[in-house]
């Protein structure tokens, strides 16, 4: 192999960086075992490494004891489990991606006047669950496009229909969809910005530049994982003739590449970089690496709202177990409050050792 074809953007998107991050700083926080509502995200190794530090993943909330910590994953959550997981005394921290709440906020305000809502999505996904229960009697969900053969006919008035998305889905997916939506109904309402997450649609234009150069390409990441279901997609739509999936470098056979000569790699939006580094070193190329750069992301996402009530506090505990001014780091920036400098990856890292 003589080269691969590294793309950027790739891996960790600002609402997981913010949800794992969050996560991190629970387990930090309180004594185990710290509760999680689903996966945090869709990483089976950001879950293992998570388990092993004492954080219990659960599918009820009615699991989670009375009075304990309580963490909401990034995909969003239906409101009646919100409110159910606030009931019992938790500490509730809901580390939904603001993307996510926008939807639902989109999704609450179209039923509310009264529109007929196609969902575009996928039937049993996290984000998908969590979005239908905002307004199920309003809502319709599309998985494919010939599912509008059936749904479009229901709709009872054309001037009230509305588009949204799961944020996950390819660019490709969508806009079939949308396209053949407005034709029927040309009133069609759909967000000023559409609904798919920009770090999705920015990591599948990195790999659509490399995909049709590339004799094959791995994309790293889960298989329960919506936005790397879509980067596969992406490069075969590409024209990638041998398109692989793996959870990390342990599943990775380089034999089935072939006699591929450049491999293009990417990660999917809650796949870790050291995951991405560690493929590169077991594709071992001998020319090295070119990073094929697409677009910069400086987007940052703040720590959920209940966590950033605790900052000042945290911040002044943290200073007295080092034996300085519990005062003095209420007036700076200190490990908490200084979240922005740090990466989940390196957080995660920190947790282990």
């Amino acid at each position: 192999m003589r080269r691969v074809l590294l793309a950027q953007p790739r891996g960790f998107c600002a609402g997981v960086e913010m949800a794992i991050k969050a996560l991190a700083w629970m387990v930090r926080v309180f004594e185990p075992p710290v509760y999680c509502y689903h996966e945090i995200v869709h990483n089976r190794l950001v879950v293992d490494r998570f388990r092993e530090l004492g954080v219990v993943f659960v599918d009820d909330v009615d699991e989670v004891p009375a009075g304990a910590p309580l963490m909401l994953s990034a995909h969003g959550s239906a409101p009646g489990v919100v409110e159910a997981a606030r009931s019992r005394d938790r500490f509730v921290v809901n580390a939904v991606c603001p993307l996510v709440t926008k939807v639902h906020h989109e999704a609450k305000v179209r039923a509310g006047k009264g529109f007929t809502i196609l969902y575009v999505g996928h039937a049993g996904h996290d984000e998908a669950v969590g979005t239908l229960a905002v307004a199920p009697e309003a809502i319709k969900l599309v998985e494919h496009e010939h599912d509008l053969d059936q749904v479009l006919p229901e709709v009872e008035d054309s001037s009230k229909v509305a588009l949204l998305a799961q944020t996950t889905l390819s660019l490709h997916d969508w806009e079939g969809i949308m396209d053949r939506t407005r034709e029927q109904f040309p009133e069609l309402w759909t967000a000023t910005r559409n609904d798919l997450c920009f770090a999705t649609t920015n990591r599948q234009a990195a790999l659509t530049a490399i995909a049709a150069k590339a004799d094959a390409v791995v994309v790293i990441g889960s298989a329960n994982s919506s936005n790397t279901i879509a980067l596969t997609k992406v490069a075969r739509t590409a024209g990638c003739p041998l398109v692989v999936r793996v959870d990390d470098p342990n599943e990775l056979d380089v034999g089935a590449l072939g006699r591929a000569e450049i491999v293009g790699v990417t990660a999917g939006a809650s796949a870790p970089e050291d995951l991405v580094q560690a493929v590169i070193s077991k594709l071992a190329p001998i020319e090295g690496v070119e990073s094929v750069h697409v677009t910069d992301e400086d987007e940052y996402f703040p720590p959920p709202r209940e966590l950033r009530e605790l900052v000042p506090a945290l911040d002044s505990l943290a200073a007295l177990a080092l034996g300085g001014d519990p005062a003095a780091a209420r007036r700076r920036a200190g490990p908490f409050s200084d979240d922005r400098s740090v990466d989940a990856s390196s957080a995660l890292t920190e947790l282990a050792r």
